[in-house]
């Protein structure tokens, strides 16, 4: 079994939240999952739905502040194994390229 999450724990505040993002990512360093940040979320892969969700409330608790918004989207693949890079493989091999633009 693999699930997959689209997580975005977004502080609100006026002020910069790098530092605060970079808190919740490295908390998902203490669980069994792997994960890969880009613009807007982070995608964490992990062997079961458990392991997922400890995850991703270790790095909402990560957060300081008075107000933290997570939005957390999951994809609970339970009839089979399929890790996030072969998901995006797919697309490329249907699209014939990179699933990125040139620009």
């Amino acid at each position: 079994m693999t699930v997959f999450g689209m997580l975005r724990i977004t502080p609100i505040t006026d002020d910069d939240v790098t530092e605060e993002v970079a808190a919740a990512v490295e908390a998902l360093e203490e669980y069994d999952v792997a994960y890969e940040t880009n613009p807007m979320s982070t995608v964490v892969e992990a062997e079961d739905l458990d392991e997922l969700l400890a995850a991703v409330g270790a790095a909402h608790e990560a957060v300081p502040g008075d107000h933290v918004n997570t939005l957390l989207q999951i994809d609970d693949m339970r009839t089979k194994d399929l890790e996030a890079c072969e998901k995006v493989e797919a697309v490329e091999d249907e699209l014939g390229r990179e699933a990125t633009s040139d620009r």
